[in-house]
């Protein structure tokens, strides 16, 4: 055999073992599950878009699941992920009941978790990327009383019960209005999947019960969407401030055109790219915070074209 072939051979065959498996692990294609609430939602349709954008950009593999709200449906779509050795998984659960079995099932499979939205409390994800909902619902509430001089009647439709938006966002407006008397929760009313025909049926039944009603608190812009419809069939002698949160793209657009007053604008697509970097650090052993909230801007008809034309 030729010796500088020879020579060649051997230090391939050295290099070989030598070399720590990480070495020969990081060559391999990256696969990332992402598994979300529901993608009826913009909002989390916005994340997903986000991430597979920039998947695209680094040559990772994306399997998105969703979920469509049903809790068990997302831990069965998990464990197939699982089942298919995902690299992490980046994880929005459907709702509160069951949302820490699919955190436990993949840190038991070894692949790292990076949560979105909602926290499982007995199951925190290696990371939460969230909006800091209590800060944003605080100024939200801080706005309604500069609106309406701090007086009125104000009805909330809330989202899905024990869900870390719905909790944070209680929080933050209470902190508000507590320093608002005068300006007082009437009516409070959970929903079961923040969509706007829920929206609309709760609202026509607060406004029934009582149509001194002022103000309206939907706590995704689909809830408010639908309050804002039950207002306007009910026909009543005052106006009724109508406002959202999230920033989704029918939330703008209704700011936009006055049907609500105002909304809070979630970094979904900052959020998305969060999500996917945060990811690749934990499969790289890097240290990641455990919880990295981003703020959320107030939106009126003052500055709400520049989120129509580009979504923070």
């Amino acid at each position: 055999m030729n010796i500088f072939l020879k020579t060649a051979l051997g230090g391939l065959i050295a290099a070989s073992v030598l070399a720590p498996p990480t070495a020969w692990a990081q060559t391999k294609p990256l696969t990332i599950g992402l598994a979300v609430a529901n993608l009826n939602a913009d909002f989390f349709n916005q994340i997903k878009q986000s991430v597979e954008a920039a998947a695209k950009t680094k040559g990772i593999t994306v399997i998105t699941v969703d979920a469509q709200g049903d809790g068990a449906k997302q831990v069965a779509q998990v464990e197939q992920l699982i089942g298919r050795k995902v690299d992490a998984l980046i994880y929005i659960p459907a709702g509160a009941t069951a949302a820490g079995v699919p955190v436990k099932a993949a840190k038991a499979a070894g692949i790292p978790v990076v949560a979105v939205d909602r926290n499982p409390p007995d199951a925190p994800g290696d990371t939460f990327i969230a909006t800091d909902s209590v800060a944003a619902a605080r100024t939200l509430g801080e706005h309604l009383i500069k609106l309406t001089g701090g007086k009125g009647s104000v009805a909330v439709i809330q989202g899905q019960l024990g869900t870390t938006p719905e909790l944070d966002r209680d929080q933050g407006f209470t902190e508000a209005l507590a320093k608002t008397p005068a300006l007082k929760v009437v009516a409070k009313l959970p929903s079961t999947a923040w969509g706007q025909s829920e929206g609309f049926a709760i609202g026509q039944g607060m406004l029934k019960r009582d149509p001194t009603i002022t103000v309206f608190f939907g706590r995704a812009d689909a809830l408010a969407l639908g309050a804002a419809q039950a207002v306007k069939v009910a026909g009543l002698d005052h106006k009724v401030i109508v406002v959202g949160f999230d920033g989704d793209v029918a939330g703008l657009k209704a700011v936009k055109s006055g049907v609500l007053e105002a909304t809070m604008t979630q970094r979904t697509q900052a959020m998305g790219r969060l999500s996917l970097d945060s990811a690749l650090d934990l499969i790289a052993g890097k240290k990641v915070p455990p919880v990295q909230l981003q703020a959320a801007a107030l939106t009126t008809k003052g500055n709400v074209d520049q989120y129509i034309v580009e979504h923070p």
